[in-house]
This record gives C-alpha cells, sequence and structure tokens, in this order.
C-alpha cells in the first residue's frame, strides 16, 4: 500500500497548521498544468472546421454543457464552468495516476481530495438552493401531497439523505480509483514472482501478465467513468438546488 503514502517534499507550516507541499500536491499541480495544455493549445486558434484538439476541447465542454442541459435545463448553463472545472479535473488526475515507471500518484485515491471536492459541490447546491427560493428550499424534503404522518417520516429520510450526499460522492470516486490500483499492483506482483520459476517463466507469468493489461484497459475506463459519474452526480444536485422537485 505504499504507493498510497503521502510523501512531503517541502516541509512547511503556517500558524502552526501543516501546509507542506507533498506529492499529492504535486501531482494535482501537474493535472492543473496538464488541463492549461489541453484547453489553452486547443483554443489557441480555432477554426470553424476544428482540427483534432479543438475538437477534443469541444467535445468535452459540450459533454458537460448537453449534460446540465438535460438534468437541469436552461438555467444549468450558468453552471457549466463549475461543472466542467470538476469533471476535467477529476479526470486528468485519475489518468495521471496510470501512467507507469515515473513514480506517479493518483490525488483522487485519497479521500481528503475526494472530499474537498464533494464537499465544494454540497456547499454550492446549499447556497443556490437559499438564493433562489429562501426557506422554501426545505419542501425540497417534503414530498407534495404526502400527510403529516408519513410526511415526517420522509423528510426526516430526505434530510439525512441530502447530509450524507458529500459523504458517498466522496468514497465513491476514492474507493474505486483505490481498489483499481491495489489490484494492478497485486497481479504486478504476481508477474514477478511467478514469472521468476526457473525454466517456466512464460507459463506461470502469462496468466497474471495477460490479466493486469486487461486491468489497465478496465482502469482507464473506470477513470473516465468516475469523473463523468461525479459530473453527473453534480448536474442531479444541482437540478434540486435550481428546480427543487
Amino acid at each position: 500500500m505504499e504507493q498510497f503514502d503521502i510523501v512531503r517534499l517541502k516541509p512547511l507550516a503556517l500558524h502552526g497548521y501543516d501546509v507542506s507541499f507533498t506529492n499529492s500536491s504535486l501531482w494535482m499541480a501537474v493535472a492543473l498544468a496538464g488541463i492549461a495544455v489541453f484547453l489553452i493549445v486547443g483554443t489557441a486558434s480555432p477554426k470553424l472546421i476544428p482540427g483534432r484538439w479543438q475538437a477534443a476541447v469541444e467535445y468535452a465542454y459540450d459533454f458537460v454543457r448537453s449534460m446540465l442541459d438535460q438534468n437541469v435545463g436552461p438555467e444549468g448553463r450558468r453552471y457549466v464552468p463549475l461543472v466542467f472545472s470538476i469533471f476535467i479535473f477529476v479526470l486528468f488526475c485519475n489518468l495521471l495516476g496510470l501512467i507507469p515507471w515515473v513514480g506517479t500518484f493518483t490525488p483522487t485515491s485519497h479521500i481528503a481530495v475526494t472530499l474537498g471536492l464533494a464537499l465544494l459541490v454540497f456547499v454550492t447546491v446549499v447556497i443556490v438552493g437559499f438564493a433562489r427560493h429562501g426557506l422554501h428550499f426545505f419542501s425540497l424534503f417534503w414530498p407534495k401531497g404526502t400527510n403529516i404522518v408519513l410526511g415526517l417520516f420522509v423528510a426526516l429520510i430526505e434530510f439525512v439523505s441530502f447530509l450524507s450526499r458529500p459523504f458517498t460522492l466522496a468514497i465513491r470516486l476514492f474507493a474505486n480509483m483505490t481498489a483499481g490500483h491495489v489490484l494492478l499492483k497485486v497481479f504486478g506482483t504476481f508477474v514477478v514472482t511467478l514469472g521468476s520459476f526457473g525454466a517456466l517463466p512464460y507459463v506461470f507469468g502469462i496468466l497474471p501478465l495477460g490479466v493486469n493489461i486487461a486491468l489497465c484497459a478496465l482502469e482507464v475506463l473506470i477513470a473516465v467513468v468516475q469523473a463523468y459519474v461525479f459530473a453527473l452526480l453534480t448536474s442531479i444536485y444541482l437540478n434540486d438546488a435550481v428546480n427543487l422537485h
């Protein structure tokens, strides 16, 4: 599990708080740099008929915009910058952690990072909900037409469910990233161990090697899907704040 260790690269303290620059900080900065290059190069010289890089940027943006249109409606357009930023950041962090041989680190395999993103979403939803609806925002927890007895029971369940959103959002991403990397390391160890058996390294090592290659492909897919799920759930939660029921 040493692949998930937080290593202080530059120890720093601020008013008694540990604000050290770590390997997690480094790879989040690398992710931001990669995003900047991706977006700046893709939009530096826009053309009516886009090239591959421009098309990739436009597709990613249109993907998020259409997701908000479907889940929130026309009001969702104003939240495209937020959801797009979260989507592209999670995607780059997920994918960078899969690059072999360069000591890469996956920031989204730590719940501190994913919970920070989830709390950003949660606080934004609460602020938008109260800004648009005032105290009527609490009607989100009371299904229309429900009698008082059943309504109190359902409202309690809905309220607890609402408060659990940042934790489920954070744990889903963190758990998927962690589990996938653990599997890759386990089967990678099998390749080395079983492949060292005398004159039959290919016989014993080929199966775990094949499994590891398949797992790498699966992890790339999971990295994309988890970024999509995070953005999708953000859109759904924003819909609650904008449109209530």
